[in-house]
């Protein structure tokens, strides 16, 4: 590993070959001076991200490519979208989509490794494929960035360049809970039981399943991310303490950050164990908890696309609910509130005419109750659904769809 200035980095880079693919640091890590260098001195490159926020460069000449699609690429002219479950990912990378640039935000060193901190995820993988085939990794080492442990430790040999600085990371708003969202939360919570272990996502329904949680004892954390609720949780001391908390990448407060800088009892894993199925259904009582945009009486959800185009992409919710639903004990809840305001319609539809996410749940949460789906016949889950998961006032018109279907 080679320590640079920024002036010594654009040389570096006007030497890349032709439109490199540059797989950047995701989610809400962006390596934001090394894009900004990439972007001044790279006439044409494909940036590959998973879930990238906004700010990230944006003129002609720069193709988007995510497998999760966020803020900053949405509804992007120059996006390409790549279907894969995030498990699989480090595949595609070592047969597909080969980087020619990997660019981290990093932790300053210790000894002889930096840390990755609170974006793990892919970059393990990335780093590989690059250096399989030439490629280059360039760190940019922040000192606001945590030290952390597990896979996230990267050895300065496997690094050609590290550029210093010193930026604000970002850090996560207070959430606000609806009614909505507190209604889905405490009754899914209502359902996990002490000693179980959790796959929790961004948002005001996994933060409403936590602030549920307070009685409980002895739970643990299994999951792609986490944020101040688990820390919340930590606190209290409802986690089991014997158990390393094992997550993939973290975005919270400027506390939860510092908290985990330096701390064993947080392990930061690659996508490809965290994700792995396999893995998960060896966790103690699976508790996956993921988000759809609509459900249908086939207990199929669309958590990826809005009227046919993509929104944001299957991410870790096809690995964790085919993981919980091996557990022992496991179960695998999809939440979603009934009615969408702003489209003034049902989220519950009679079958889904957008693309199909995920399939086979153990639970439908919404604020009306939880419906039962798995284990049970197709009639069954339909009724299930209708009776208890759906807005009161599309019932009738649901039920008359499942006589057409069959399903009544």
């Amino acid at each position: 590993m080679r320590v640079i200035t920024l002036q010594q980095l654009k040389s570096i880079l006007a030497g890349l070959p032709d439109n490199p693919r540059i797989v950047a640091s995701g989610n809400f890590a962006t390596p934001k001076t090394l894009l900004n260098l990439a972007n001044e001195v790279v006439p044409e490159f494909r940036l590959h991200m998973l879930n990238a926020q906004p700010g990230i460069p944006d003129r002609e000449g720069v193709t988007y490519e995510s497998a999760f699609v966020g803020a900053g690429m949405r509804r992007h002219p120059r996006l390409n979208y790549i279907p894969s479950r995030l498990s699989l990912l480090p595949v595609l990378y070592r047969d597909h989509y080969r980087p020619d640039v990997v660019m981290l935000h990093t932790s300053p060193p210790r000894f002889d490794t930096v840390s990755l901190g609170t974006e793990v995820n892919i970059l393990p993988a990335a780093i590989e494929a690059a250096r399989a085939r030439d490629g280059i990794v360039i760190a940019q080492s922040n000192v606001q960035m945590p030290y952390t442990y597990g896979d996230a430790q990267i050895y300065e040999n496997e690094i050609d360049y590290l550029v210093e600085v010193d930026e604000p990371l970002e850090v996560k708003p207070p959430t606000q809970l609806t009614d909505t969202a507190q209604e889905i939360g405490s009754r899914i919570a209502s359902y996990i039981e002490d000693n179980s272990t959790l796959q929790l996502g961004i948002g005001a329904v996994p933060d409403a399943v936590l602030a549920g949680l307070t009685e409980r004892k002895g739970l643990r954390i299994w999951t792609e991310m986490f944020s101040d609720g688990v820390l919340d949780l930590f606190k209290a001391g409802i986690l089991d303490d014997e158990i390393l908390l094992t997550a993939s990448f973290v975005f919270g407060s400027r506390e939860l950050y510092d908290w985990l800088h330096l701390n064993r009892k947080v392990r930061m894993m690659r996508t490809e164990r965290t994700n792995d199925p396999s893995q998960i259904a060896r966790q103690a009582k699976m508790i996956s908890i993921n988000a759809a945009l609509e459900i249908d009486l086939f207990d199929q959800a669309n958590a990826s696309h809005v009227r046919g185009e993509i929104y944001s992409g299957f991410g870790g919710s096809t690995d964790f609910i085919v993981g919980a639903l091996h557990s022992r004990g496991g179960k695998s809840f999809m939440a979603l509130p009934s009615w969408h305001k702003k489209a003034n319609v049902s989220t519950i539809v009679p079958r889904l005419t957008s693309n199909v996410t995920s399939f086979q749940h153990s639970y439908v949460a919404t604020e009306n109750g939880i419906a039962d789906c798995f284990g049970h016949s197709q009639n069954e889950q339909a009724r299930n659904i209708i009776d208890n998961a759906a807005h009161p006032s599309v019932r009738d018109e649901l039920r008359k769809h499942a006589r057409d279907f069959g399903l009544i």
